[in-house]
């Protein structure tokens, strides 16, 4: 297979002076980062060929053995028997080098009307689609986790916390409801992205266009986008604005993730004992042989920090005027790194929450006379006592608060999603709806 030695680069000129520390530099980890774009730029350089068949710069045979080509490469890759590697100064210049070391001439031709620059954008879209795709389904299976454990557990009395005190009775089942709805709407939003990053920028070239007549209404409709991005330069300027909106809604899903992982944590402690994870998630101490360590809730409360991290790299390296940088080469590390992340984090989570067990015992332990003041202030306000009033009196009756159950303050507590009325079905209804 041919490679690119230093003085074979696609831009190279005869005369100009290539420094190979210089190169090693400006190259970075951009080859090997590639490995995640390289199936997507593949697919969308079968349809830029097919393209310039439509405007006949490409004979239907030339297209074909470059379709043949691509397709070719793309088996190889994903079996392992290509691999893009520092050889090459990119994927693209891969793509190249394999069509050209095959096809002769015709493997030249691949480039025509393209730069670099529509290349890397058409194939980080289509792979962030492909990300928010996959969000999508590990969004809606863990709302379905939730939702499930929910409808198995919906009366179980647990302590309602604020500010991590004692509040008021809730139930197991109103807290997992409250994790179910939330991953719909993380759902809903990685979709939504999904809608707005639809977007072909492939035909825009390095951001002003080309004097061909490219097919991109074909190219656009080939690979899947719902629309064109028309204007070139905003094509350029959109780099790291698109990526921005994905990691956004990755970040959404992964705040919530880092709330559950935060009250696992403090159910697990000791000192309450609410919940018992198994073993297989948990790691022992290499020192002291009593130890079992929530460790994978932990990094799951960490995740949201990856994202967050990239976001910043991504807003840091964005502080540009309008037009093409090489400053935008540095965005390809944080958006796959926080993706790959992410998807890899919430594919955990629906089998932690399937299987985490609340022990009832100690829930109901847990919960004291007072944390029933709020159901008796209510009652007497019910009952036409002026709620300040009724506020007050609540907590100095302690007959009042002791003739309550646990069971009785949940099942009177019928608002609309609260433990009396945790309208689970609704949820449902949303889930489906994704």
């Amino acid at each position: 297979m041919r490679a690119f030695p230093l003085a074979d680069f696609l831009w190279q000129k005869d005369g100009a002076d290539i420094d190979a520390r210089v190169m090693k530099f400006m190259a970075g980890d951009d080859v090997v980062l590639d490995r995640e774009l390289f199936v997507f730029d593949l697919r969308a350089s079968k349809a830029h060929a097919e393209g310039l068949r439509n405007i006949d710069v490409l004979s239907q045979e030339e297209c074909q053995q470059l379709c043949k080509g691509l397709e070719e490469l793309e088996t190889a890759f994903t079996s392992g028997d290509f691999e893009l590697d520092e050889r090459y100064e990119d994927g693209h210049s891969a793509i190249e080098a394999w069509l050209t070391d095959r096809l002769g001439e015709v493997g030249k031709k691949i480039h025509t009307g393209r730069s670099r620059n529509d290349q890397v954008l058409v194939a980080t879209r289509l792979y962030l689609l492909d990300a928010l795709a996959q969000l999508g389904d590990l969004c809606r299976d863990s709302a379905s986790a939730f939702l499930t454990r929910a409808k198995q557990d919906p009366t179980t009395p647990m302590p309602g916390y604020t500010h991590l005190q004692h509040a008021v009775v809730s139930s197991t089942g109103h807290w997992f409801a409250g994790y179910a709805e939330a991953f719909v709407d993380n759902a809903a939003l990685a979709l939504d992205t999904a809608r707005w990053i639809s977007c072909n920028p492939l035909g825009t070239a390095a951001g002003y266009g080309v004097n061909l007549p490219l097919d991109r209404d074909y190219t656009t409709r080939a690979l899947g986008f719902e629309r064109m991005q028309i204007n070139p330069m905003y094509a350029q300027n959109s780099r790291g604005k698109f990526e921005i909106q994905a990691l956004t809604a990755m970040s959404q899903a992964l705040l919530d993730v880092r709330r559950v992982a935060w009250d696992l944590s403090l159910f697990c402690m000791p000192e309450l004992a609410y919940v018992k994870l198994p073993d297989r998630f948990t790691t022992g101490s290499s020192i002291m042989p009593n130890k079992r360590n929530p460790d994978l809730i932990e990094l799951l409360r960490a995740s949201y920090g990856v994202v967050s991290g990239a976001l910043n790299e991504m807003q840091n390296i964005l502080a540009l005027p309008g037009a093409y940088h090489r400053d935008l080469q540095f965005t390809k590390g944080p958006v796959l790194r926080a993706t790959r992340h992410t998807l890899q984090a919430l594919s955990l989570l629906p089998d932690l929450i399937a299987t985490m067990r609340f022990d009832a015992e100690r829930l109901q332990a847990s919960i004291e006379p007072e944390m029933f003041a709020t159901d008796v202030a209510l009652s007497l306000a019910a009952s036409g006592v002026p709620f300040r009033d009724a506020y007050r009196q609540a907590l100095g009756d302690r007959d009042a608060l002791t003739a309550i159950s646990p069971q009785q303050s949940l099942e009177a507590r019928t608002s609309m999603g609260a433990p009396g009325n945790l309208l689970l079905d609704d949820i449902a209804a949303r889930i489906d709806a994704l």
